[in-house]
């Protein structure tokens, strides 16, 4: 029979739905037709395939061969598929056995030689095909990446005559057992080497704990930038479903995956000048942004109101939701975005205000302009202020590196808390809704009377009282108490510093 089905799966977004390719034979003039939603480089790949087939010394039929990818409504992009339009040409011409093909799902790029490539996205293809029980047949390149998914049972060959030989049972391809290993080597960029700031490295341990979103405000040089990127080296370390979810998201991304990033948890600080597309992801073929490659990480805004409202707003709804959906026309996508939010800002526009020298010549006019860059839907939304302030060059020279606390005992007090978290709740304090705030988040009468009269002197909403009771949480977490007591209460509100600097 002059027909053969093989199959392989697609992109769309983090998922990878299932493809059928169905290769036809019949007689007529030699012509190639493909069909099913191909685009420009799936159409190119019958000219690959040609010379690859050719190259490796098999014959290409000269009959009226037709490709179908099925499903037909579904867009196929990529080079991802030339290794099963391959296999399915040399089936349907009876050059190797027809048998054995439905326990196989094919994935990789032809070079004109018939040697494989690599290809974006292998990760989500290899968990989705775990589930199949199908085997995964890629090019080596792909191997370690596809690897971590433990379940799936993988096999890689460099050139298309290997899968060939495999198939018809002349040269078996082994079984790829290499695992990755895990990167949990200590950080380069570590909690001791940030001098004096206790207040601030308290706030981002609080952060770390709980989830938290952080805004810190301060002059030039003031260690915000510093502080921000020692933030992952003190994060609890990625279980396997968050190192996985967020592997699958670097792995369809520009950048790709490489197992180096294996379980590090991941820090994106996009500059300024960026779009909305860029930090929420889009395109005709929606790609993740910002948001979504800092999932289970940490994305830095350094410079907050340099960015453009409009970019700022769109930050709104994928920090509370998690999710963010990708609409087109033709198509639609969904990415997880659960990331930890770290922005950094200047108290003025000279940057200065407040400073010891006394420097800054902004008028209160300018101050406000300047602030109200940062809408406040946004600003409630991000659980805690803090000002970082100058330093005196003669603390810096006192102080040495060996007298501040390193991430690795920061760390351990962090995981602490976090596990007290995730058996009480099952997730971060960042992330209780209103039900569990009232049964976790009992406050004394005297506490909440506190609280009160902090929301009508400040002018909260119920958003700001809600995170304020959330963080005074994890404080007793880190506490290791069972119960929010006044001074977890006071700290918390403590951390609303633009709030009062607005009735200020």
């Amino acid at each position: 029979m002059s027909l053969a089905v093989v199959h392989t799966r697609a992109q769309n977004g983090i998922e990878a739905p299932p493809v059928s390719v169905e290769v036809h034979l019949s007689n007529g003039l030699p012509s190639l037709s493909m069909v099913g939603l191909p685009e420009a480089a799936v159409k190119e790949s019958k000219d690959r395939v040609r010379s690859a087939i050719l190259n490796s010394r098999f014959e290409f039929p000269a009959r009226r061969i037709t490709i179908n990818l099925a499903p037909a409504d579904l867009p196929k992009e990529g080079g991802r598929f030339d290794l099963a339009i391959a296999i399915g040409i040399l089936a349907a011409s009876g050059q190797i056995p027809l048998e054995g093909l439905e326990k196989y799902e094919f994935i990789g790029e032809l070079a004109l030689t018939g040697s494989l490539r690599s290809v974006r996205g292998i990760l989500p293809a290899a968990i989705q095909t775990a589930r199949t029980g199908r085997t995964l047949l890629v090019a080596s390149a792909n191997a370690m990446e596809a690897r971590l998914v433990s379940e799936v049972e993988l096999r890689a060959a460099d050139h298309l005559l290997e899968v060939c030989a495999h198939l018809c049972g002349q040269q078996t391809l082994p079984l790829w057992d290499e695992q990755a290993t895990d990167t949990q080597e200590k950080h380069a960029q570590d909690m001791e080497d940030v001098r004096a700031q206790p207040h601030a490295k308290r706030a981002l341990e609080i952060a770390a704990a709980g989830g938290h979103s952080l805004l810190m405000v301060g002059p030039p040089g003031t260690g915000k930038t510093m502080l921000a990127s020692r933030l992952p080296g003190i994060l609890p370390p990625m279980t396997e479903p968050e190192a996985l979810e967020t592997a699958a998201l670097q792995s369809i991304s520009e950048q790709g995956f490489t197992i180096q990033q294996w379980r590090k948890r991941p820090f994106r600080a996009p500059h300024h000048t960026a779009s909305g597309v860029a930090l929420v992801g889009g395109g005709s073929h929606p790609r993740p942004g910002e948001i979504s490659l800092a999932n289970n990480g940490v994305m830095f805004l350094d410079e907050l109101p340099e960015f453009d409202r409009r970019v700022l707003e769109v930050l709104r709804e994928p920090l509370e939701s998690g999710r963010i959906t990708i609409s087109r026309a033709a198509r639609q996508a969904e990415f997880p975005s659960r990331f930890q939010l770290v922005a950094a800002m200047n108290p003025c526009p000279c940057g200065y205000l407040g400073h010891s020298n006394g420097r800054c010549r902004c008028s209160p006019d300018q101050i406000q302009r300047y602030r109200n860059r940062i809408s406040g839907p946004l600003l409630d939304r991000i659980d805690m202020h803090i000002e970082v302030p100058t330093v005196p060059i003669h603390v810096m020279q006192k102080q040495s590196s060996t007298e501040e606390e390193n991430s690795q005992l920061v760390q351990q007090r962090v995981v602490k808390a976090r596990d007290k978290q995730l058996q009480r709740n099952q997730s971060p304090n960042c992330m209780l809704n209103n039900k569990q705030v009232e049964q976790h988040c009992r406050l004394e009468t005297t506490d909440q009377q506190l609280i009160e009269r902090a929301i009508d002197q400040l002018g909260l909403s119920a958003r700001a009282y809600h995170r304020i009771l959330k963080v005074a949480r994890t404080i007793a977490d880190l506490a290791e108490a069972e119960q929010i007591q006044t001074a977890h209460v006071t700290e918390a509100i403590s951390y609303r510093r633009l709030d009062r600097m607005q009735m200020n």
